[in-house]
């Protein structure tokens, strides 16, 4: 036996509507439904309800698409048509009583994928003006009510926002706070000799907070901050190559001092910036904590960008000896690639400039923030 659309919608796990747009005269209503390449559809027009099944491309692709529309009052079956397209299906069905609707559907809350046919609305020539003005209003309730619907969405998107955005700032926030206390409570204990294992006691979750902070990036692509991702594509991506590269990917590096003070500059950055983030989600400024996070990284910045410097400095003879991310001759690329000299052409040409890129963006930044405010001199 034949499996008809109905059946398969029972057997599938979800419905999908089409989009309807709907318009209205005194005596008839029009629907467009929008769905191509439809076939065969399955119609049932009752004098208080279309049903419609069909399998066509919609909004969600090619599926089978179902709705159900409740009419507001009773039609007249025998006088409904309709008729396909390339683009979509038309409906014509004639009131059972001549008079304007102030809805299409019986029930007070509008269905998400129903929508007022603007352009039936404008090409309404055969009414005179104070039918025109009556269908107007109506649409126009309707539009209105869409509207509220919109706002109302909008209104949960900004809500999840603001909730996603205070626990991700919170939870690194609480992370860098705990690398931080760790690293001073380790030091208090045992002095520099707490240095050698600053790595293998903060390291992993070092590492787990630099690579979650590629949300950073994702973030303003998604509109939930403000701003470029250039900027945070640069700090993070550096912090990654220095993390996982040159400390994680060399154990003699692991034990150097150098790393105790870079998980220093790093952790105290951002036990500011998180906070200051959190604020601003719900536009409270708190003056100390703003002047905090755009005056810090005047000593921080440096100190950081030395402190990596160091590190790749002291990574070049350790990569040439073990030839570690290098492509050496003979191979069958014929392609040779010696990654110590990458890291000595970084030093030599591309520290400084982006050390001044670094504090160029943070200096204006600052003065966007904070100012200088400049002296106004007064007149005698």
């Amino acid at each position: 036996m034949a499996v008809g659309l109905k059946e398969l919608l029972i057997m599938a796990s979800s419905v999908l509507s089409p989009f309807v747009h709907w318009a209205q005269t005194e005596t008839g209503i029009s629907l467009r439904v929008e769905l191509r390449n439809v076939k065969t559809p399955e119609v049932d027009v009752t004098e208080n309800q279309l049903e419609f099944t069909a399998s066509g491309i919609g909004a969600k692709g090619e599926n089978i698409y179902h709705f159900v529309l409740d009419f507001y009052k009773p039609v007249l079956t025998e006088a409904a048509q309709y008729r396909i397209t390339d683009r979509e299906v038309e409906f014509s069905i004639k009131k059972e009583t001549a008079a304007w609707w102030p809805r299409i559907v019986a029930g007070e809350k509008k269905p998400a994928w129903l929508k007022v046919d603007f352009d039936k609305l404008i090409t309404e020539d055969d009414e005179d003006e104070e039918d025109k003005e009556e269908n107007f209003a109506n649409s126009l309730s309707d539009v209105l009510n869409e509207l509220e619907d919109h706002k109302k969405n909008r209104k949960k998107v900004e809500d999840f926002r603001k909730i996603y955005l205070l626990l991700y700032n919170t939870f690194q926030f609480v992370s860098f706070l705990c690398i931080l206390i760790l690293m001073t409570i380790r030091y208090s204990k045992e002095g520099p000799f707490s240095m050698d294992g600053t790595y293998e006691a903060v390291g992993k979750t070092m590492k787990f907070c630099q690579i979650l902070q590629l949300m950073e990036v994702v973030h303003p692509l998604l509109r939930f901050t403000k701003g470029s991702i250039l900027m945070p594509l640069i700090q993070i991506t550096g912090r990654l190559i220095i993390l996982f590269v040159m400390i994680d990917a060399e154990p003699r590096m692991q034990t150097k001092p150098v790393v105790f003070y870079l998980f220093l500059v790093y952790s105290l950055i951002e036990v500011v910036r998180y906070p200051y983030y959190m604020l601003k989600i719900y536009d409270i400024n708190i003056s100390f904590i703003t002047w905090l996070r755009y005056t810090i990284w005047i000593p921080l910045y440096p100190l950081g960008f030395v402190c990596e410097g160091v590190i790749i400095l002291r990574n070049i003879p350790y990569f040439e000896e073990t030839g570690k991310f290098s492509v050496n001759l003979p191979n069958p690329w014929n392609f040779s690639f010696s990654f110590p000299t990458v890291m000595r052409v970084y030093l030599l040409i591309g520290f400084f400039p982006m050390l001044f890129y670094m504090m160029t963006h943070m200096y204006r930044q600052r003065v966007k923030i904070i100012g200088p405010k400049s002296w106004k001199t007064k007149k005698e």
